[in-house]
């Protein structure tokens, strides 16, 4: 059932229940940026770590909430509705449930440029935007190939899957050619980590997913045109393949720049639009507004684990969205591959 077909009270009703889901997302957040800014071996009340973050209080509470806490939770807000968002655009363009920057091969790329760029040597500063070139670059492979061999757009997970493995294997061959010194530090980063995050990468990349979101939002008309069939779209006025294969690198530009901000964090583009889907219904505007507000609060939650909660030192915040990820990809694979019921 297309938008223009549902009745006006289902609408309602859907709409409500995005704004009140979007609520309560939303003040969870905020309790848990609270509680992230307040807990560490500098033990703060909600209140002094809000004065401490606007530069009030002690100087020591300042400095470790202001240049310690405060960029790694910013980043994991920022990092999370980004990959979010992307997930969310590239299942709906690929019309495929288990299509996402993780397994489109975007998360390959931006490992692939990050280590690349550990094994040359260069700056640490230079990291993110090798991540990001990595990204875009097997966005263009990608892209490439659909353009070359005719393919249909909703065909091409199976080539991302391709891409996205033999990246991998790449990156693993580096590492393990790498000294070991820089060994560990690229199998940190490839597993995604909030680790020594500062300000000028959350303002620089920050801006940049931040303004490739608002491209998202403004093109939500013209994705939910394409969710009707390339037949209406075309009808439409909408060039289906172009339109496609134009959102496509805006989404995949998005999960790069998330990407680069943290590193290749799983699943939580895979599986937070599922989520989203099952608690408010059919994709909207709204529920774009909540998938980003879900994927910060996860993001986040997942790195107070790492943090606070579990007993192991510098463990990287994707290995713990991949453990919670890995059984929600396998009960949604048996899911898709179970056959449609059929009613007597």
């Amino acid at each position: 059932m297309t938008a223009l077909a549902v009745p006006a009270g289902t609408l309602a009703r859907r709409r409500a229940r995005t704004a009140a889901w979007s609520a309560l997302a939303a003040v969870v957040l905020v309790v848990l940026t609270g509680v992230a800014l307040g807990t560490g071996q500098l033990s703060l009340s909600g209140w002094d770590a809000l004065r401490a973050l606007v530069g009030q209080g002690e100087p020591g509470n300042v400095l470790v909430v202001q240049q310690f806490r405060a960029p790694r939770v910013v980043s994991a807000l920022i990092a999370g509705a980004g990959l979010a968002m992307a997930g969310s655009v590239l299942q709906r363009l690929f019309r495929n449930p288990l299509a996402s920057p993780d397994t489109i091969g975007v998360t390959g790329g931006a490992s692939f440029g990050a280590v690349l760029m550990l094994a040359t040597g260069a700056s640490q500063q230079l990291i993110p935007l090798a991540a990001l070139g990595g990204g875009l670059l097997a966005a263009l492979l990608l892209g490439g190939l659909a353009w070359r061999s005719k393919m249909a757009v909703t065909r091409l997970v199976l080539v991302g899957l391709a891409v996205q493995q033999g990246l991998a294997a790449a990156v693993n061959l580096m590492i393990v050619r790498f000294p070991a010194e820089l060994a560990s530090s690229a199998m940190q980063w490839t597993t995604g980590s909030l680790y020594g995050r500062n300000w000028t990468e959350v303002w620089i990349g920050g801006s940049a997913i931040a303004l490739t979101a608002l491209a998202v939002l403004l093109c939500q008309r013209r994705i939910a045109i394409l969710d009707l069939g390339d037949d209406s779209a075309g009808g439409l006025g909408l060039d289906p393949g172009r339109d496609r294969l134009r959102l496509l690198l805006l989404g995949i530009t998005l999960a790069s720049l998330a990407a680069a901000l943290t590193g290749p964090v799983a699943f939580v583009a895979l599986a937070v639009p599922h989520l989203v889907r099952l608690l408010a219904g059919p994709p909207t505007l709204g529920t774009l507004g909540l998938t980003a507000l879900t994927g910060a609060v996860l993001l986040l939650s997942a790195d107070l684990l790492v943090l606070h909660v579990i007993p192991v030192h510098g463990l990287p915040v994707g290995a713990v969205t991949a453990t919670l990820g890995a059984p929600w990809l396998l009960a949604l694979m048996i899911r898709q591959g179970r056959p449609p019921q059929r009613s007597n």
